[in-house]
């Protein structure tokens, strides 16, 4: 592993990871079903190890009903047979490591599948009985308990708690499902649940995972209370004193979790998914005997404008410094608009992204690439109402498109659907006018997004300036981003929408390394390009 500004040899391997999100049912196709699989993933390990990064982060492959794309765990120790087998997903390490590529799974523990055997017997059993202590239920108000017991709401859309029938045919109590009704939450208060998941943990870490991503890592904990929000919070992201999100008692729930990951050799890793509302409450999650890391979401929602990216970036990198840890970039995955279309789409939203991949590549800490990214795929808007298949389609009537947008199958080759993802057809249609983003057509384009990509990454390895450490910034333009990272790198982002007073330029002493577009006489940068340099002491 390369040593990076610092860093003494020997630094944990998380710090400065580049890794590759790989949405299974989206990266490629063994078995002719139209969904990605294990096998899929694996038949295509050297091409994410030749992108120059780190580590893969796999979405949930276990045993689901899929009603919310596998985020309804039925079974947290196997493998969906849709995707696969355990003995598929043990060899898909054995290549990865093989490459020189560390895997993260996913772990959703906020929610278990309504068809888990736990809340299979929640159902089956009386009310007050151990069965239903895995998770929470509660009487309703009103006559006959008929009214919610609070005013709770999903994030998929309607209210966040269903009535269950009783053994006996009579309505009886109601369940807290924050996401969709067949993802019932789990009461995080109960000692066998936190018994359960650590067990879940120690059985991937035997089979050699070398990390966990959580899945709303922020919402573990509940007010015993259960109060009503009575409009006093909005939608979103989590907010002080919130009653479901950001609780100080999920931080309990980590700090064993570290103990766990601690015990096994290798450096092992957990990020956390934590919708928070500033870098500094996030910091508290990645104090030095809790989690790892944790995605930069401020960043990726900041807006293409330079005063705010520079403020988040400085945000975060100051909150992490004061707990010791280091910052963790996203700019896309698989529940938010692709890059290039929540930069604009079209042309502009292509050179916007294809500068700030390379702004977020040059930033001090980790990133994460979602699959695609690297093609500079955008969002597929006009999706059939019949194919979508994300419940925020559905529980808002259509309202919200949800996420499927984004997780349309990749193009690897060819000239016309499934583009080489797999023996016949694809899950989600892919858009025709893909033939000129595919794997094969952009490898062999030195001009084209992932060629950038390449070069990006396999620079951001050799620098020894890139990776984990820290930046200075450089005064430039009211629209431009410069800054320098010892020892002798520098980039430069011209985030202006038009052309303006004082271009952007890069020092007259500099080398180009890497551009993310074509500059102008001298060294200029158009708008939406960066540029990658060197200069010598």
């Amino acid at each position: 592993m390369r040593v990076a500004a610092g860093e003494a040899p020997g630094a944990p391997w998380w710090r400065d990871a580049g890794i590759y999100h790989v949405y299974v049912r989206s990266f490629a196709d063994a078995d002719g079903d139209g969904l990605g699989d294990l096998p899929g993933v694996r038949s295509r390990l050297a091409y994410v190890a030749g992108l120059g990064v780190d580590a893969i982060w796999l979405n949930p492959f276990y045993p689901s009903p899929q009603a919310d794309a596998g985020y309804d765990v039925a079974d947290y120790r196997d493998v969906d047979p849709r995707f696969g087998t355990l003995a598929d997903f043990d060899e898909l390490v054995g290549d990865a490591h093989g490459l020189g590529l560390r895997v993260i799974v996913d772990l959703v523990p906020n929610h278990t599948s309504g068809e888990h055997p736990w809340f299979r017997a929640a159902l089956a059993a009386a009310p007050g009985g151990a069965e239903r202590g895995r998770y929470l239920f509660r009487d309703g108000r009103g006559p006959g308990g008929g009214a919610p017991p609070n005013d709770w709401t999903s994030t998929f859309g309607g209210p966040a708690w269903t009535r269950v029938t009783e053994p006996d045919g009579s309505p009886g109590q109601w369940y807290l499902h924050l996401f969709a009704p067949e993802q019932p939450d789990l009461d995080w208060t109960n000692s066998e649940v936190r018994a359960e998941f650590e067990s879940i943990l120690r059985f991937w870490l035997d089979r050699g995972v070398d990390g966990f991503r959580i899945d709303v890592a922020h919402g573990l904990a509940k007010d015993p209370a259960m109060p009503h929000l009575a409009g006093r919070f909005g939608p979103g992201l989590a907010q002080v004193h919130h009653p479901h999100w950001d609780r100080d008692e999920v931080h309990e729930v980590y700090r064993a979790w570290r103990r766990v990951g601690d015990a096994y050799p290798g450096g092992r890793t957990f990020v956390a998914e934590a919708w928070v509302h500033d870098p500094a409450q996030l910091a508290r999650y990645l104090r030095p005997d809790e989690l790892h890391t944790a995605f930069n979401f401020n960043f990726l929602l900041a807006p293409w404008d330079a005063k705010a990216v520079r403020a988040t970036v400085d945000q975060s990198i100051e909150a992490l410094a004061g707990v010791g840890a280091p910052p963790t970039w996203v700019l896309s995955n698989h529940d938010v608009t692709r890059t290039v279309t929540r930069y604009g789409g079209g042309a502009e939203g292509l050179r916007r992204a294809r500068a700030a991949a390379l702004l977020m590549l040059s930033l001090p800490g980790g990133a994460y690439v979602y699959q695609g990214e690297e093609l500079g795929l955008p969002e597929v808007t006009d999706l059939p109402g019949e194919v979508r298949q994300d419940p925020t389609f559905r529980r808002t009537g259509g309202a919200e498109l949800g996420r499927d947008g984004c997780r349309v199958p990749l193009p690897w080759s060819g000239d016309e659907p499934p583009f080489g993802f797999g023996p016949d057809g694809t899950w989600l249609p892919q858009p025709a006018d893909w033939a000129d983003l595919t794997v094969a057509r952009q490898a062999a384009d030195p001009g084209s997004v992932l060629s950038l990509y390449r070069a990006a990454l396999r620079l951001r390895r050799q620098l020894p300036a890139l990776g984990d450490g820290t930046l200075a910034w450089v005064e430039a333009g009211e629209d431009v981003l410069a800054f320098r990272r010892e020892p002798g790198f520098g980039c430069v982002v011209n985030l202006g929408d038009e052309p303006t007073d004082r271009p952007a330029e890069v020092p007259a002493d500099a080398t180009v390394l890497l551009a993310s577009g074509p500059l102008g006489a001298g060294g200029q940068l158009p708008t939406a390009t960066a540029v990658w340099y060197t200069v010598t002491a």
